[in-house]
């Protein structure tokens, strides 16, 4: 691809993707910059997809005036376009360039427990939301509206919190007619219809609606709406998860079951929680009162761990604290032992060689599960980590480390990062890692090569006997699996087409399947979908879910795959979930084990049972003959 920025012809490959949303490729260009390029209708990813193709075409059409009209004087954490970038012939603008954050990190992360827990603080998320009350304040005095504001477009470095996607900003003429449906203000969408519409235009106030949903799922890791709505008696009909916002239905209401990975409110002070309930059942509207941030002040309760924003620990102020968990709990058919607990983080469980390994961080240092040290330090949500064995794997900054148990020298590997994350799996004999494009393993005489990738821009994982992986950037779309043992890469994969910005995958083996999951924003919509692949690349089923719906595809986490078979977590109990017949359906409920997960844990199975593992505990589940 080639386009004319400040006159000048600059060519774009693959290789210079640093990020690929729904309507636009951005790309690397040097010197602290990026350029977007928005897709047009001849894209690839909108081939077969009319609507799409036609909305391409319509915000070119747009781009054209716009850009040229774009606000000069705003806030310094916009990241606004600079050159415009234009066709060969110089008469059509394509993109722009702009600031490169390079190492940022998007507000949706924040909202993560798993990323949160890596050493990110209450403290630090109050500060980057304090910083970007200052920025939207600002731009609002300018005369912008943000319109489509979401955790999406807001890119986080340090406790900064910078906008982008300022193409799509709201000012003169130049109306904002997206929309994302967790963060749209549900007062300007229309009442009688059968999904979220918008037929008003954006406001201030709606940036500040949007701001405290932001806030309310980074403090509480669930949104105004999240939990399963359901009435009691059947009286009523059920509102669809999707229109709850249009009946004010909260995580609030009575009739509402609150997640159970999700941190309970009452650790907020009432101060906020009448705040957040006001604004999304009362439809109060304004700024947001910035003292509510001020005043926040975080503490660790030291009688049961609780962290929490008020005067007293809201467990114990409503009961003594209770005795110490039972090692063994029956529930029905379920036994389950508690294997290992712990005040600190839990950071990587593996089931290898027959036995339960894992890393866990307490006091300042990184475990073993025998008690031995790997690492002294605190938590880092940049440093990725994986179990090969007794092996331990770090990896930060394009650096690789593995430690061994008795052994000084510390092996040291350069490795590829993906969208800050290095580019490592292992298994429990050997290890992965891409390198210059290039994906290895440990062989019997040292390194081999896998087969060639694209640079920076590919995600792959490993089971015991074959590994899946997939790059995306610019035009370029390749998914592909591989031997573990054997050399060379299976690229003929058809994958269900990507309709969206992919906003995060994760990928489950047994020796003759893989489970690949996906979450993408189309249009506004998080959809998840699971993908059953077969070693030779053959699809065998697919199936797709509203995030946050209820169903058993509503997350991405808490599933084992097992056999023929995927073991589901919900907050009902584990399910079983099999392909038949191109689906992927239920069959099999396990209500016993209700009381031991939920939709954010971790399962891994083993000889013994099925492991439960969450931030700080693990657990061995036995279900007993016909449970």
């Amino acid at each position: 691809m080639e386009v004319l920025l400040n006159g000048k012809r600059t060519k774009l490959n693959p290789a210079q993707s640093i990020g690929k949303g729904g309507e636009a490729d951005v790309f690397n260009i040097g010197q602290n910059r990026a350029l977007k390029i928005f897709k047009n209708a001849s894209h690839p990813d909108y081939h077969g997809l009319p609507h799409e193709q036609q909305a391409a075409q319509e915000r070119l059409a747009v781009h054209q005036e716009k850009l040229k009209a774009f606000p000069c004087s705003l806030p310094a954490r916009i990241v606004k376009p600079e050159d415009l970038a234009t066709d060969l012939t110089g008469k059509q603008i394509v993109g722009y360039s702009m600031k490169f954050l390079a190492g940022g990190e998007l507000l949706l992360r924040y909202s993560d427990r798993n990323f949160r827990q890596a050493g990110i603080t209450n403290e630090s998320v109050i500060s980057i939301f304090k910083d970007l009350h200052t920025t939207v304040g600002d731009l609002h005095r300018s005369g912008v509206v943000i319109g489509d504001f979401n955790d999406l477009n807001v890119m986080v470095l340090g406790t900064e919190a910078n906008l982008i996607d300022a193409d799509s900003f709201q000012f003169g003429k130049f109306f904002c007619q997206v929309f994302t449906q967790r963060f749209v203000d549900p007062l300007l969408c229309d009442p009688q219809a059968q999904s979220l519409m918008l037929f008003r235009p954006h406001t201030a106030d709606s940036d500040w609606y949007a701001f405290a949903v932001m806030l309310m799922q980074c403090l509480l890791f669930v949104d105004p709406y999240g939990g399963i709505y359901k009435p009691k008696g059947g009286s009523k009909p059920a509102v669809p998860h999707d229109l709850r916002p249009l009946h004010r239905i909260t995580v609030f209401h009575p009739a509402v079951r609150y997640p159970k990975p999700a941190t309970p409110y009452k650790v907020l002070p009432d101060e906020l929680l009448q705040y957040f309930h006001l604004v999304f059942e009362k439809d109060s509207r304004g700024q947001f009162p910035v003292d509510l941030l001020d005043t926040l002040r975080w503490t660790t309760c030291t009688a049961c761990n609780t962290e929490h924003a008020r005067m007293v620990c809201p467990n114990c102020a409503q009961a003594a604290p209770a005795a110490v968990k039972s090692v063994t709990v029956i529930r029905g058919t379920v036994t389950a032992t508690q294997l290992f607990t712990t005040r600190g983080r839990i950071l990587a469980v593996e089931y290898q060689n027959g036995d339960l390994r894992w890393l866990v961080h307490e006091n300042g240092t990184y475990r073993r599960e025998d008690g031995g040290t790997v690492l002294h330090g605190g938590l880092d949500p940049k440093m990725g980590f994986a179990l090969c064995g007794n092996r331990t794997l770090l990896a930060r900054d394009g650096l690789l480390l593995t430690l061994t148990p008795d052994n000084p020298h510390i092996d040291r590997l350069s490795v590829d990062m993906f969208h800050n994350q290095p580019a490592v799996a292992a298994t429990e004999s050997a290890r992965y890692w891409i390198t210059s494009g290039q994906l290895m393993r440990d062989g019997n005489y040292g390194p081999e090569l896998v087969g060639e990738v694209l640079t920076g821009q590919t995600q792959f994982w490993v089971g015991s006997k074959f590994g899946f992986g997939l790059y995306r950037a610019g035009e370029l779309s390749v998914a592909f699996t591989f031997h573990t043992t054997q050399p060379g890469l299976n690229d003929n994969i058809s994958l269900p087409k990507f309709r969206g910005q992919l906003l995060e995958a994760n990928c489950l083996f047994t020796d003759d399947r893989a489970w690949f999951f996906t979450s993408e924003n189309i249009q506004g919509r998080t959809v998840n979908r699971c993908t059953v692949i077969r070693p030779n690349g053959t699809i065998e089923a697919t199936a797709e879910a509203e995030a946050g719906d209820g169903s058993w595809l509503s997350t991405l986490r808490g599933k084992c795959a097992v056999g023929n078979f995927l073991l589901v977590a919900t907050d009902d109990g584990i399910i079983r979930m099999e392909p038949k017949f191109n689906q992927i359906l239920k069959t099999r409920e396990f209500p016993d084990t209700e009381s031991f997960v939920d939709a954010g844990c971790q399962l891994i199975a083993g000889r013994q049972g099925l492991y439960v593992v969450t931030s700080q505990e693990i657990r061995l589940l036995e279900l007993k003959a016909g449970g």
